[in-house]
């Protein structure tokens, strides 16, 4: 951690749990066909919910898609479920690193996610304490509000760029191998985070 004056945390697979199987096997259970191919492919959703992530359409342009892929008059909440399914819990120690790395560190949260999931999130997990999702970090940077994805350069330039920050006084904490390879690419250090790790040990 010499050097080190900013910190940039993923948030799926690093700070929140992930079970994907668990998302594709309830949209199955709803009939959209050919979830496997259409949902989860190396960390990148694609068609119908990478325009979702990206901010491209909204979440009941999002909704009236899957009802479309499984030609059934799916309710807003049966689709919601399902797509929330892959969400796991946030262990209160994680929580509780993020207040402490936030006395120390600029911590800034930068995700691929999207709306209906980051409002689950935010509502569910960063209320701990009686605190909101911004007391956790000094920035919030989510690519549906930004309109750029992980692993490409822009979004890792926009964060830099916005939060005046130099990338060799960085560390990015994420659960994917490209994205930490583009940010060593542009001088940041990475961390890459093996399922379920508690990676408090890069502090103590």
């Amino acid at each position: 951690m010499d050097g080190i004056k900013n910190i940039i945390i993923d948030l799926g697979g690093v700070i929140i749990n992930l079970t994907r199987n668990r998302c594709i096997e309830a949209f199955e259970q709803l009939g959209v066909s050919n979830v496997r191919e259409n949902i989860v492919n190396n960390f990148q959703h694609k068609d119908l919910f990478m325009k979702l992530e990206l901010g491209y359409i909204s979440p009941a342009d999002f909704r009236d898609g899957i009802r479309d892929l499984a030609k059934k008059n799916l309710t807003d909440r049966q689709i919601d479920e399902a797509w929330i399914a892959m969400l796991g819990d946030v262990p209160e120690y994680k929580l509780d690193l993020l207040l402490k790395l936030r006395e120390k560190y600029n911590t800034m949260l930068l995700s691929n996610t999207n709306e209906i999931h980051w409002k689950w999130i935010a509502q569910k997990w960063f209320t701990y304490k009686g605190l909101q999702a911004g007391d956790f970090f000094n920035k919030i940077y989510l690519s549906y509000e930004l309109h750029m994805l992980k692993p490409n350069t822009d979004i890792f330039e926009y964060v830099l760029n916005d939060a005046a920050i130099r990338s060799e006084e960085t560390l990015l904490i994420d659960d994917a191998l490209p994205n930490c390879r583009t940010a060593e690419a542009m001088r940041i250090r990475a961390y890459t985070v093996q399922p379920r790790e508690d990676w408090s040990h890069l502090f103590y």
